[in-house]
């Protein structure tokens, strides 16, 4: 493959493409496991059902002030976040509970035998069943509520719209009802004060022996008038006295908690103590926010508090001023008030020194009680109004629609949990492929091989159909090995024979059914072949060939038959067979190495080609043995399975033992594995129908000692260097 080190080089394009080429039925099984999972976890999941009711909800009008005039409402873009805090709050939720008696129809679910406590029923609601949304910019609220039984959850959301619509009522007209109530307090104190002035006047006509006298008669002069002007302006001073007194005094018994819920109302129009609310809003916003997400100890979160407490204790801080604000203007218009009533108080003892010292007392009291009168009827007219307003329906709340009972299930989300499962498992299989394919550390082409071998590849050998070493029906499939057996030939010296063995570093490469196929192969050329298998522990060459395993080359070297005895003439044209013997945990130790090496001396006169099946040469010490006995070796290499530090390790075993390697063989390699892989499988599909017929002329050219220069029929590959028996490559 041509992919190289992802470790080392950016790859492209195309090189993830092949990846995924490459790793298609991995990501093809991740992909569907994780699909499969996630239908299985959805058909087991419990079915929720929603219900939803929408309220639409509008800022309060505000507090009842007595001589101002309310103003309009504006929109405030943090006041349906605290809609919602209020919705999911103990003041609405408990009643809720009660009412629909959740405790003991949410106990089920939980597990517990008895009705739960209300805290937990409580937790519960919030936690899994409610959730309060809103559109960006509009003042419709969603209420809404899952759960596994279908009415129950119909039946909470409209619990819960009517307990918030009573509790934003009561709310919009609890201001109100305090002024109202304030109002009629002073108008009882005010009907006091008039009676009493009466009284007072009555008693004076008496004393001073008047009868007759139009109380509604006025007196010309200029001091009369001044006298009037100034009892005048001590009645407004007064009404605005009782205003400001009556605002200090309900802002007061307000709780300091409570406070910042009246900012957005017309009670503090105060505008840097709105700016410090939203700011304030924004912080907790943020910190709500935070921990969702980070731990208590985060750093982000840490400030976030220490910003909202700032802001918190400035906001404090405002409306204490605020407070100490309406407490000094009540001060100062009471103190205007007292100081005025004074100059009166001596504008009539100057009067009342005057020509007309008798008849100013009566007139006076007379003037006394008529400004009392028309403050008792102002204050009538203001408690009318405000009761008439009282009366008007409040529209701070309007319930839009009454939540159905479901008919389907809401959740589990089939389609969202599918598509969800999908698209993570297509990012997770690919994700799987590419950090497989960045880890892998096995030889990926036939470059990679002889850079880091420093040996020629004689041969690449595709997935096989057969699992047998026979001959398929697809002349094919015998080409790869035509060619090994050509590049073959080309590295052995040329007119003697040869004792070759074919070994791997690890088992389960494919090494048996490789090395019968090319026995075959070099039988049909017209070589002498005899195919002896060595790997005494785990012999397989016997049930390729479908002969006995006895006797063989264990009972040879132990001395218990004769060579010609353990031959298995003709198991292939031209082509004998010494199986691995039934000798029981025999193994080719060095007692046995010079034993081999007649053997092997024996062969050369009969055969022209003598090789031998190894077991791996990493971990059994059998194929070190047969390797220090042979004239070369061959590496066999399957295609991405076992590491590069491995083989290596199998090479420098070799070259300890100065055994030349003439080449290595890369064993099953897929079709699709692309690179310089393409070159050699696309070739040997392109020469299938002549392939056989070219393959078996190049091997009798070799044979003859005439190594072509270029082979025009493409079997050739390459010509590898004549192996250095010092350096075994």
């Amino acid at each position: 493959m041509a992919i190289a080190h992802l470790s080392k080089e950016s790859a492209s394009l195309a090189d993830f493409l092949q990846i995924l080429r490459l790793r298609k039925a991995l990501i093809a099984l991740i992909l569907a496991l994780l699909v499969i999972t996630a239908m299985a976890v959805t058909a087991f999941l419990p079915r929720w059902y929603l219900a939803t009711t929408k309220v639409r909800v509008e800022k309060p009008e505000g507090e009842v002030k007595l001589f101002q005039a309310q103003g309009s409402n504006t929109y405030d873009p943090y006041f349906l976040q605290d809609q919602f805090k209020i919705m999911q709050s103990e003041k609405v939720l408990y009643p809720v509970i009660q009412r629909l008696g959740l405790n003991a129809r949410l106990a089920p679910l939980l597990g517990a035998s008895s009705a739960l406590p209300s805290a937990i029923t409580y937790r519960y609601l919030v936690d899994k069943m409610l959730r309060i949304e809103s559109q960006r910019s509009s003042s419709l609220i969603e209420i809404n509520v899952f759960a596994q039984d279908p009415p129950l959850a119909a039946d909470i959301a409209n619990e819960i719209a009517r307990t918030y619509s009573e509790d934003r009522i009561a709310l919009a007209t609890s201001g109100q009802r305090e002024g109202l109530a304030h109002l009629r307090q002073e108008l009882v104190l005010q009907e006091q004060i008039v009676s009493r002035q009466r009284d007072a006047l009555e008693k004076l006509r008496k004393d001073l022996n008047i009868s007759g006298v139009d109380l509604n008669a006025r007196y010309s002069d200029i001091e009369i008038e001044t006298l009037r002007q100034m009892q005048n302006t001590l009645i407004a001073l007064s009404v605005d006295a009782i205003g400001r007194k009556t605002r200090w005094e309900r802002f007061k018994s307000i709780p300091t908690a409570d406070r910042g819920s009246l900012v957005n109302s017309e009670l503090i129009p105060d505008q840097n103590i709105l700016n410090l609310l939203q700011a304030y809003l924004v912080a907790d916003q943020k910190v709500t926010q935070l921990k969702a997400r980070l731990g208590g100890a985060h750093p982000d979160l840490v400030s976030a508090v220490e910003n909202r407490a700032k802001i918190k204790e400035q906001l404090d801080g405002q409306l204490r001023g605020y407070e100490s604000a309406l407490e000094i203007a009540y001060q100062e218009a009471d103190a205007r008030v007292a100081e005025l009533k004074t100059q009166l108080a001596q504008a009539k003892v100057d009067q009342i020194l005057s020509a007309r010292d008798r008849m100013r007392p009566f007139e006076e009291s007379a003037q006394k009680l008529d400004d009392e009168t028309r403050l008792l009827t102002t204050l009538k007219l203001t408690l009318r109004q405000r009761e008439i307003d009282f009366q008007v329906p409040k529209k701070t709340i309007e319930i839009l629609n009454t939540a159905e009972t479901p008919r389907f299930p809401s959740k589990p989300n089939w389609v969202m949990n599918l598509t969800f499962a999908f698209l993570f498992g297509s990012v997770f299989s690919v994700g799987v492929a590419v950090m497989l394919e960045y880890f892998d550390t096995s030889f990926r082409s036939v470059a990679d091989v002889e850079t880091r071998l420093r040996t020629p590849v004689l041969g690449v050998i595709p997935v096989i159909r057969h699992s047998s070493g026979r001959r398929g029906d697809d002349p094919a499939e015998e080409e790869p090995y035509r060619v090994l057996q050509t590049n073959l030939n080309l590295a052995l010296k040329p007119g003697q024979p040869h004792a070759l063995v074919l070994f791997s570093a690890g088992p389960g490469e494919g090494k048996s059914t490789t090395l019968h196929r090319l026995a075959q192969l070099m039988a049909a050329s017209g070589e002498r072949v005899i195919l002896i298998d060595s790997d005494l522990r785990r012999p397989t060459q016997h049930r390729i060939a479908g002969r006995s395993r006895e006797p063989g080359l264990s009972d040879l070297l132990g001395g218990k038959k004769q060579l010609d005895d353990v031959i298995q003439p003709a198991i292939a044209p031209g082509l004998d067979f010494i199986p691995s013997g039934g000798a029981p945990n025999f193994t080719l130790g060095l007692v046995y190495s010079n034993r081999l090496k007649d053997l092997i001396a024996t062969l050369r006169g009969r055969y022209d080609k003598i090789v031998f099946d190894s077991p791996p040469i990493i971990g059994v010490s059998d194929a070190s043995v047969l390797a220090s006995a042979v004239d070369g070796a061959v590496l066999l290499i399957q295609h991405r399975r076992n590491p590069q530090s491995m083989v290596l390790r199998a090479q420098q075993i070799l070259e300890s033992l100065k055994t030349p390697l003439l080449g290595v063989v890369l064993n099953q390699v897929p079709g699709n594995a692309g690179g310089d892989y393409g070159y050699y499988t696309s070739n040997y599909a392109y020469y299938r129908e002549e392939s056989g017929r070219k393959a078996d002329r190049a091997a009798s050219r070799s044979t003859q000692h005439r190594a072509p220069a270029d082979d025009k029929d493409g079997l050739v590959l390459r010509e590898p260097e004549k192996p250095d028996r010092g350096s075994g490559g």
